[in-house]
């Protein structure tokens, strides 16, 4: 006998824009936690923070005290700033789990507390994971701090940790509470960091808005030159094309192959990885993009004119298409990006479906993809750039 019911649960996908958002008279926080807690209590928060934003904003603690002390009515801390590494490197350690783990513990944390994460992309993926398997899930609120995750990463549903040396092989699906993007964070980023969230839009205006693109296109001057304006408007955008995906798509835990939003991705995280983490998501993507795009070309998929119109303003953003690790090989003689497409297709849960772009503002899934051709897309991405190699056709193991 069997017995089979199906039933549904309500999510909610928030993003909230704001500036100086832990100023006292902003009553944007006050307002998204009133009446959130148990009964309608005071919320119980314990605050996590990216260190390279400590070191940005010293002030940061005094402000978060300040802010609670004023709308005590409505949150209280459940300790002080939980600091932890910025980067990458963060999720490469899983004791930084524990460590999050046990300072919820300590601070005596729920499933009816809160957990605020402040940092980039890469510590808001740890923390999250953390707070999503600590009660089996505790409410957790993001505060994205990089152009790369106030536009992308930090509004998603998805987190984890780095293990075996492959990216995010530990790690749930986990709706945030709410995630607020504080355009002040972005005030003092370096440039690489600000200049890393541009090549996300560009990518979701390739596969969902081709009137965003030609707005990328239009303004590429100001995004080139970091405008605050111009970035703050990519962002927005970016942001709601990721939620509008998520929530619009019908599968926001991605039970199947599909990952649109992945465009250009499964040779960037092979890239990363290659790299030893050193070469950022952002210009892993942007290089991937490139390769997918002029794939797509050698596979008739799209006009060639229109691929190096779109490689050119990744480089006029401020992006390299082309790096060496792009023919790093194995002790096999492989080169090692094409072990990318098996990683891919393993992360997927099943079978190879890379997204790729026929014409601006569209696109289409394949199940398999033309080692030679990728090859091709190599060398040619080569040429572009000026390096003299040796074929990677002639020696690659395919």
């Amino acid at each position: 006998m069997i017995t089979e019911r199906e039933f549904s649960v309500p999510f909610a996908q928030r993003v909230l824009f704001s500036r100086e958002v832990f100023a006292v008279g902003n009553g944007l926080l006050s307002d998204l936690l009133s009446g959130a807690s148990e009964n309608g209590g005071v919320a119980k928060v314990l605050v996590f923070v990216d260190s390279h934003v400590v070191e940005a904003f010293p002030e940061l603690e005094d402000r978060l005290l300040a802010y609670a002390e004023c709308h005590a009515g409505v949150l209280t801390l459940a300790g002080g700033l939980v600091k932890v590494p910025g980067g990458e490197a963060c999720k490469n350690d899983f004791s930084q789990v524990e460590k999050c783990w046990k300072a919820m513990h300590e601070a005596g944390l729920d499933r009816h507390s809160f957990v605020f994460v402040i940092g980039g992309g890469a510590v808001l993926d740890l923390v999250c994971f953390a707070a999503a398997t600590a009660h089996r899930g505790i409410r957790h609120v993001r505060f994205p701090t990089t152009t790369l995750s106030q536009g992308d990463g930090g509004v998603g549903v998805k987190n984890g940790v780095n293990y075996f040396g492959k990216k995010n092989w530990i790690g749930t699906f986990a709706v945030p509470f709410a995630i607020v993007n504080d355009f002040a964070f972005l005030d003092s980023l370096p440039t690489r960091e600000r200049r890393c969230g541009l090549i996300e839009a560009v990518k979701v205006a390739l596969i969902r808005d081709a009137e965003f693109y030609h707005w990328i296109e239009a303004n590429v001057e100001a995004l080139a030159a970091l405008d605050s304006e111009a970035v703050e408007y990519l962002v927005k955008r970016s942001a709601e094309l990721h939620v509008e995906h998520i929530v619009t798509n019908g599968d926001p835990f991605e039970q199947g192959s599909a990952r649109p939003l992945d465009f250009g991705h499964w040779a960037a995280h092979k890239l990363e990885q290659v790299s030893g983490f050193a070469m950022a998501h952002g210009e892993a993507v942007a290089i991937g993009m490139a390769l997918d795009l002029f794939y797509s070309v050698r596979a008739g998929l799209l006009d060639g004119g229109v691929a190096n119109e779109i490689v050119m303003l990744i480089e006029q953003l401020g992006f390299e298409t082309f790096s060496p690790y792009l023919q790093s090989r194995s002790r096999s003689g492989e080169v090692v990006v094409l072990e990318g497409l098996e990683e891919f297709r393993e992360h997927l849960g099943g079978e190879l479906t890379v997204t790729l772009v026929p014409e601006i503002g569209k696109k289409v899934e394949v199940h398999e993809m033309d080692r030679g051709m990728i090859l091709e897309a190599v060398e040619a991405l080569a040429e572009r750039a000026g390096v003299r190699v040796e074929s990677v056709m002639e020696q690659a193991v395919v």
